[in-house]
C-alpha cells in the first residue's frame, strides 16, 4: 500500500515545458469546458452539491482502491487542503456558477484565475513576476471583461462572485500542489484519487443535509454523471496534476482559458447562444493572452516535482 509520508521536495533538476506536455495538459481544461453544457442539459436541475459530489467521490474511491493509496502523517492535512481547494470547494462553486450563469459566461468569469496564480506564486513559490505574464494577464482580463460585461445574457451578482471564488480556490490549489509536490512512492493516479476522494467526502454530508437525494434519476442524468466522473474528473484531473508537475505554474494556469473558449463554442453550437461584436473581440483577446503566455512559457524551465 502506498503511504503518503514524505514530501518530494523540488530538486535541482529542471524540466523544460515541452509542446507535448502543453498539449496533454490542455486536454483537461478543454474537457472541463463541456461541464456547463452537461450540467444544464443532462443533470437534475438546481443540485450543484449533488453534481459536485457525484463527480468527485466515485472516481476518487476507485483510484484509491486500485492504487492502494492512503494518507499518513502530515499528509492528512495536506491532502485535505488540496482536496478542498482543487476538488470540494471548487466543484461546488463551479456547479453553482453553472446553474446561475450561461455556460460561456460562467467559464469566462472563472478565467480570472491566472491573476490569482500570478500573485500566489510570488507569495508561496517565490516566483518572479515576468513582464510577459503581466501583459498576458491584462490582455486576458480585458477579454474577460468584454465577454462578460458586454454580454446581453442575464447575469447575477451571486453567480459572478461564486465564479471568482471558484477561480481563487483552484488557483490556490495549483500553487500549493506545485509547492508541496507529491510524496515518494506515490503515483500520479493515487495522488489524483486521494484528492478526489477527500474532496468528495467533504461534499457528501453537506449534500445530504442541504439538497438530499433526488426522488428520481433519469437515463440522461446517469449519462451526465458518468461523463463528469470518468472523463471530467478521473481522466482530466490525472492529466491536470501531471501538467502541474511538469510545467511552469503560470503556463498551466493560462491553459485554463481554453475552458471558457470550449464552453462558448459548445453554447453557440448546441444551445443557440449568440455572441455580440464586443464578445468576439473579447474572445480574440483571450486567445491572445493564451498565446502570449505560452510563447513566454515554453522557453521557461519549471521545477520538476518527481
Amino acid at each position: 500500500m502506498s503511504a503518503l509520508r514524505t514530501v518530494s521536495k523540488p530538486g535541482p533538476a529542471m524540466a523544460k515545458a515541452s509542446p507535448r506536455d502543453l498539449f496533454i495538459t490542455a486536454l483537461a481544461p478543454m474537457v472541463w469546458g463541456s461541464t456547463y453544457l452537461v450540467t444544464t442539459e443532462f443533470l437534475p436541475a438546481d443540485r450543484p452539491l449533488l453534481a459536485a459530489t457525484v463527480r468527485a467521490l466515485p472516481a476518487g474511491i476507485v483510484l484509491m482502491l486500485i492504487t492502494r493509496t492512503w494518507p499518513r502523517g502530515r499528509w492528512w492535512f495536506k491532502a485535505a487542503a488540496l482536496g478542498a481547494l482543487n476538488i470540494g470547494l471548487f466543484f461546488f462553486l463551479l456547479f453553482f456558477t453553472a446553474y446561475q450563469l450561461p455556460g460561456g459566461v460562467a467559464a469566462l468569469v472563472g478565467s480570472i484565475q491566472p491573476l490569482f496564480v500570478l500573485f500566489l506564486g510570488v507569495l508561496l513559490l517565490g516566483e518572479k513576476i515576468r513582464l510577459m505574464h503581466v501583459v498576458a494577464c491584462a490582455v486576458g482580463a480585458a477579454g474577460v471583461g468584454l465577454l462578460v460585461l458586454r454580454s446581453d445574457a442575464s447575469l447575477t451578482l451571486v453567480g459572478v462572485l461564486a465564479g471568482m471564488a471558484g477561480a481563487l480556490s483552484m488557483a490556490a490549489g495549483i500553487v500549493l500542489t506545485k509547492r508541496w509536490g507529491r510524496p515518494d512512492g506515490v503515483g500520479l493516479l493515487g495522488f489524483t484519487g486521494l484528492q478526489l476522494a477527500m474532496g468528495g467526502v467533504m461534499l457528501l454530508p453537506v449534500t445530504l443535509v442541504v439538497e438530499g437525494l433526488p426522488g428520481s434519476v433519469t437515463l440522461p442524468n446517469l449519462a451526465g454523471f458518468a461523463y463528469l466522473s470518468v472523463i471530467g474528473a478521473l481522466a482530466a484531473y490525472a492529466v491536470w496534476f501531471r501538467g502541474i508537475q511538469r510545467l511552469p505554474t503560470m503556463v498551466v494556469s493560462f491553459l485554463g482559458f481554453l475552458s471558457p473558449l470550449v464552453a462558448t463554442a459548445l453554447g453557440f453550437a448546441f444551445l443557440g447562444e449568440t455572441l455580440s461584436g464586443w464578445q468576439v473581440v473579447g474572445a480574440v483577446l483571450v486567445l491572445g493572452a493564451v498565446f502570449l503566455v505560452q510563447r513566454a512559457g515554453v522557453g521557461l524551465r519549471g521545477t520538476a516535482v518527481r
